[in-house]
């Protein structure tokens, strides 16, 4: 599998597999440790990056611009991604959290997101999660105003149905790349509601993230007989660990989703990369389906 493609017909290339920060501020690292940890991933071939703003109560961010600080040339190797539209009580002005997408605050939180990144364009922002009260207008107008400035060049957005998708791409003059979404053994809406079969008539890529439940598949009880089958398979193609099974298991979808490494160990990071050279068959993926699930095809 090509370690590199593009999100959509327009753009931009990413690196087939994505680094995710949601965790960095749980990973304890100095700035020089966490530029080594992106440079290697770098090295490694996994160029693109995942953030949010909210990330680590607002700090995840400006914790890697300051490690990228020591680098400023490693940008130039790199694409990052952020997303805006949570705005939750780790900010003392947030009584109750709650989702905010009117123009303004988005043009706000995405220049405060270059600030803290210390880069001067983002290479894509996505809404983060469905606003009720989101007005497809007002954020048109905010990605339209990025777009036009250079601060950002690409958009998407994160966690929408196809509906809510198809409501934001008819009020803006360009395409939206991606939409990034829950997807994996444990979590499978998104590959029947709609979302991955309007990303294939789009010719889009999925962004996909929690591909291990966040850490639940190892953990709960209820997933053991899942486990037992990501074993089995993993035996019959050849993969080191079940977590390359399941992340093979997300790469296998024909949207071709790009899925996101939440780790902050280089080693969990390497072995999942070594996914993209393991093939699995229709029928093994759907049994790693049916042990998720709990039962058959109808």
């Amino acid at each position: 599998m090509d370690p590199r493609t593009l999100l959509s017909t327009q753009g931009p290339e990413f690196s087939r597999m994505i680094s995710g920060y949601w965790r960095l501020m749980e990973w304890n690292m100095t700035p020089q440790q966490l530029l080594s940890f992106i440079e290697e991933h770098v090295e490694l071939g996994i160029t693109t990056a995942d953030h949010a703003d909210i990330y680590g109560g607002y700090a995840c961010e400006a914790a890697f611009g300051e490690a990228m600080r020591l680098k400023p040339a490693l940008r130039e190797k790199m694409e990052l991604v952020s997303k805006c539209g949570i705005a939750t009580k780790a900010d003392p002005a947030n009584k109750i959290g709650h989702y905010i997408t009117d123009s303004k605050y988005i043009i706000e939180r995405a220049e405060k997101s270059l600030t803290n990144l210390h880069t001067d364009h983002l290479d894509l922002l996505l809404i983060h999660r469905p606003d009720p009260l989101m007005d497809a207008d007002e954020v048109a107008e905010a990605f339209t105003a990025l777009h036009k400035s250079g601060k950002v060049k690409h958009f998407g957005v994160s966690n929408f149905t196809p509906a809510q998708f198809t409501l934001l791409q008819s009020r803006l003059p360009f395409a939206l790349v991606t939409n990034q979404l829950e997807i994996s053994p444990i979590h499978q809406p998104a590959i029947l509601d709609g979302s991955l079969d309007l990303c294939q008539q789009l010719r889009i890529k999925p962004m996909a993230w929690s591909c291990l439940g966040g850490g639940r598949l190892f953990s709960d009880a209820e997933f053991q007989p899942l486990r037992d089958e990501l074993q089995q398979v993993a035996e019959e193609i050849g993969a080191e660990s079940i977590e390359q099974v399941v992340y093979a298991w997300v790469l296998r979808l024909p949207s071709q989703p790009l899925p996101i490494i939440g780790s902050g160990k280089i080693d969990r990071v390497k072995s999942a990369w070594k996914s993209l050279s393991l093939e699995m068959t229709r029928q093994q993926w759907f049994r790693i389906r049916k042990a998720a699930l709990g039962y058959d095809v109808p």
